[in-house]
């Protein structure tokens, strides 16, 4: 009887045994499969992003005015304005000393006094002589009557013609004496006008509107208009231009009057802007061009100084996705797209970035589920749980 109750108990443990792997089984086949990771996916929009430029470059007067005397040889005896002094054409910046002229003026008064009396005299005798040439007619047409006569000799008449000559000869020679004091005058009032000029000449004068940029102008100085550097330098109506520098390769898309946002440095909010000019080479051995961007008038601008701006290239339309939906490897741009809740890479031809976004025109169409960020932990295959957002709630 006790081999029988053993032969019972092994045989109940076998039994217990056998039935454990498949109650195992039948848990495991009832448990829940793991729960796939919930990513945050977005659809392409349409939109038109701006195309931009960022160049660089320093501020420079729009057209500087160099400013030196006229007259040289005189002191400097005194200077009216100073560098940042806004000026108006015709101003007097600086004066010259005017003793010397001022002597020759009145040396020239004197001269022109003298110059009058000559003319004077020299018209008195002239209109002595032509009375002397008529009396002298008068006798000799006289003398040729009573010649007729036999009144009065031929030697008597012969002598009258002659003083009729001399007369003639007088009046001619008077009349000479008056044109050359006549021109006398006209020469000292030649010389008048030219030292009058001069004289305006010893104020130096703002030749148009501007501010002042520099002075080199020194009391006591002797102005030499050929000196090496003017006296002042002046911005034309305190305009200031950002000379910019742009890649080679954007050059053909530059133009007169796009709009550009300038930064100079210190400026805390950009100052809109236009381009102005383009030049018309690239530098061959920077292979840069340049460009000139007109800036609203501000007196904080300071010609110099470096300035940072971007110029707007015009607009283009096509599939928009958040700036963090796009990766780039050594094959290029691509994306995420997630379809049936897998994920699989997508090539993609991206042309702008701006302001976040990332304008795609190739390799996507709208409609289409995209992984909007995080999209480096994902690989082709993964089963992911999307969670769409709009595009505009993804920063």
């Amino acid at each position: 009887m006790a081999r029988a109750s053993a032969s019972a108990v092994l045989v109940l443990a076998a039994a217990g045994l056998l039935a454990a792997p498949s109650a195992a089984r039948a848990e495991a086949s009832t448990a829940p499969a793991p729960s796939a990771l919930s990513v945050t996916v977005v659809r392409p929009v349409e939109d038109k992003i701006t195309e931009t430029l960022l160049v660089t470059g320093s501020l420079l007067p729009r057209e500087e005015i160099e400013v030196g005397p006229e007259i040289e040889g005189y002191r400097l005896v005194e200077i009216l304005v100073e560098v940042g002094d806004t000026v108006e054409k015709g101003q007097v910046l600086a004066r010259l000393s005017r003793e010397v002229l001022e002597t020759q003026l009145a040396q020239n008064t004197a001269s022109a006094a003298k110059a009058r009396a000559a003319i004077a005299q020299q018209r008195a005798a002239l209109d002595q002589t032509l009375a002397q040439e008529t009396e002298a007619a008068a006798a000799v047409e006289r003398a040729r009557q009573l010649r007729k006569s036999g009144t009065v000799s031929q030697e008597t008449l012969d002598e009258r013609e002659r003083a009729v000559k001399v007369a003639s000869a007088q009046v001619a020679a008077a009349r000479e004496a008056l044109t050359a004091a006549e021109a006398e005058e006209v020469f000292v009032k030649a010389q008048r006008d030219e030292i009058e000029v001069r004289l305006k000449r010893t104020d130096v004068r703002a030749p148009a509107a501007g501010v002042v940029l520099a002075r080199t102008a020194r009391l006591g100085a002797i102005a030499l208009s050929a000196r090496a550097e003017p006296l002042f330098r002046i911005a034309q109506d305190g305009a200031i231009d950002l000379d910019a520098e742009v890649p080679e390769d954007a050059m053909p898309r530059m133009r007169a009057g796009l709009r550009a946002e300038v930064t100079p440095a210190g400026f805390e909010a950009p100052l809109a802007g236009t381009v102005r000019l383009v030049s018309a080479e690239v530098d061959k051995s920077t292979r840069l061009g340049k460009v000139k961007i007109a800036l609203p008038a501000d007196p904080r601008l300071k010609p110099g100084a470096y300035g940072r701006g971007v110029i707007g290239l015009g607009g283009r339309s096509g599939l928009s996705l958040p700036q963090s939906a796009v990766m780039f490897d050594a094959a290029g741009a691509y994306v995420l797209r997630v379809e049936d809740g897998t994920v699989s890479r997508r090539p993609v031809t991206v042309a702008l970035k701006s302001g976040g976004r990332v304008l795609v025109t190739g390799g996507l169409s709208a409609g289409e589920q995209v992984v909007a960020r995080a999209g480096g932990f994902l690989r082709d295959g993964d089963r992911v749980n999307p969670v769409e957002v709009a595009a505009s709630e993804v920063r």
